[in-house]
């Protein structure tokens, strides 16, 4: 049983077993949750959450890792939240990415969590948002958040993270694949890795040319295009530099509190519906017949969609 009374001093003073434990009631759901994130909140705020996400094969888990290297290199404590996609057929997951970063297993100031999608759209798991205020309550200065690897949708990352960072690859599609993957929108430095193959340098020339015909004012941050060769550490130490350069920045022009009210929002918003499908699911558990008399009158034209859902929900209130 999770004491919430304790759990943050315990957090704090570097309880790792507490911590996957408070994931594990996280990621479950469980009853306890409520009076965690109560008390875990007055604990949260400081960690630096830098989303990594990309297409498969991009190379996201190889400079994840050695993103944790140049970190603990000067000192910081660094929280990686690994997501790996459920099947559609047994529910199950592989949560393999975890095995590339195995050489930081014994590294106390190093603590990586991998998270079945569990069907979840947009590359997370639902359970991400909560599992972020996890790590930063145990004192982690940095969260690596790489997420599943699904191509052109992944894009929900952006609104959990900090900094989102693009990872492409030469040989995996030209710059229209690129942009409709929605890089510009959600891209805050854009990485080509495997940078040492053919077409890394034709790769970066279209990114180029998209970054400029995107939309910046005088004043906005516009998106760096790093090279890297994660199997050799090559380019690791640039995006460093870059990511504490554009939290710098965003510090600077009241960007860094924006996105963070976002991020805020989206979460009281995914709750609360959250809460309301679990309500609505509960009476109909116990017996909805309403709910079945709305949609018979949907299907025979009686009643538009709209409507039926207002007079549902009034049922429920």
């Amino acid at each position: 049983m999770i004491d919430p009374e304790t759990v943050r001093e315990r957090l704090r003073a570097g309880d790792r077993r507490l911590l996957a434990r408070v994931l594990s009631a996280i990621e479950d759901d469980a009853p306890v949750l409520r009076d965690l994130a109560a008390a875990l909140a007055p604990a949260t705020g400081h960690a630096y959450v830098i989303g990594l996400t990309g297409a498969p094969g991009v190379g996201k888990s190889s400079v994840t890792a050695e993103l944790i290297g140049a970190l603990r290199a000067r000192g910081d404590r660094v929280g990686v939240l690994a997501v790996d996609p459920s099947s559609p057929f047994s529910g199950g997951a592989l949560l393999g990415d975890r095995v590339r970063m195995q050489e930081y297993a014994l590294d106390d100031a190093v603590f990586i969590r991998s998270m079945a999608s569990r069907g979840h759209l947009g590359g997370l798991s639902a359970a991400a948002p909560q599992a972020l205020r996890g790590f930063d309550a145990a004192g982690y200065d940095v969260v690596l958040v790489e997420t599943v690897g699904v191509g052109q949708s992944e894009v929900e990352v952006a609104r959990i993270a900090d900094a989102c960072v693009v990872l492409l690859a030469p040989g995996m599609g030209d710059g229209v694949q690129a942009a409709k993957a929605g890089v510009l929108e959600i891209g805050d430095l854009f990485v080509v890795n495997k940078a040492d193959r053919d077409g890394a340098q034709s790769l970066i020339r279209e990114l180029r040319g998209m970054v400029a015909l995107a939309d910046h004012g005088p004043d906005d941050w516009k998106p760096p295009i790093v090279r890297t060769v994660a199997t050799t550490g090559e380019g690791i130490a640039d995006l460093v530099g870059r990511l504490d350069r554009f939290r710098a920045e965003a510090e600077r022009t009241g960007r860094w509190q924006d996105r963070r009210l976002g991020r805020a929002e989206t979460e009281v918003s995914a709750l609360a519906l959250a809460s309301l499908r679990r309500r609505l699911g509960a009476a109909d558990s116990g017996g909805g017949d309403r709910l079945v008399e709305l949609a018979e009158d949907v299907r025979d034209g009686r009643l538009d969609p709209y409507a039926a859902a207002d007079r549902l929900v009034a049922a429920r209130e």
